[in-house]
């Protein structure tokens, strides 16, 4: 097992990364982590306030001696491994993620609670007027799209971790592009705890037969 084709291809995609990244004044760069069972190399920008915004994830196979890329694949149910055999591969892939990611970047990375007078407002022990409530997230994963249909649809997910309480965010955001070629983004959130998440997981994989497809 040798990881000398991984480290070659991590120190092309530092230059290659940069160039594309400086054609739309961006500053884009990498993470190179070399002790996980599959290497892998985290792609993202750094945003004025300092945070990142991954946009993709590229791995290792060192049995195989190949690298890939991870993708859901709504009609399997399941996660699909992309392989890039050479590194004019790698280097489009990682190209054309990063073209996606221009295109539906939301700058805001911090989860937000919008509250209104509805029922489902949180509640205020002193009784003072509604407001934002912003919770600092770490967001363990890029976008990973679960749904995509004609280039008009597409639904992601990406998860993250609550700094101040560990709980895990589930961010789903669907797109819809409509026929004046505008698009309409609604966001949604699911904060969970670890004892919740092996509950969520074990109820979603014993009823997947029973899902209907997404049309």
């Amino acid at each position: 097992m040798s990881l000398e084709w991984f480290d070659r291809v991590s120190g092309e995609l530092q230059d290659h990364l940069k160039s594309i990244c400086e054609k739309y004044d961006r500053n884009g760069s990498l993470i190179v982590e070399r002790g996980s069972k599959h290497p892998r190399i985290e792609f993202y920008t750094e945003q004025d306030d300092n945070e990142r915004d991954y946009f993709a994830t590229l791995f290792f196979d060192p049995y195989n001696e190949e690298f890939y890329m991870e993708s859901f694949e709504p009609d399997l149910g399941q996660i699909s491994k992309v392989i890039l055999s050479d590194i004019e591969d790698i280097v489009d892939a990682v190209h054309e993620s990063f073209h996606n990611y221009l295109e539906e970047e939301d700058d805001d990375d911090d989860y937000e609670y919008d509250m209104d007078d509805d029922n489902d407002d949180l509640y205020d022990p002193d009784g003072n007027d509604s407001e934002i409530y912003e919770i600092d997230v770490d967001w363990e994963t890029p976008e990973v799209t679960a749904y995509i249909q004609d280039n008009e649809v597409e639904v992601t997910y990406q998860f993250g971790i609550v700094q101040e309480t560990g709980d895990g965010v589930l961010k789903r955001i669907n797109r819809i592009r409509t026929a004046d070629d505008d698009l309409i983004k609604d966001e949604t959130n699911f904060i969970f705890s670890k004892e919740e998440a092996s509950t969520i997981i074990a109820m979603i994989a014993s009823h997947m037969d029973s899902l209907s497809e997404m049309e």
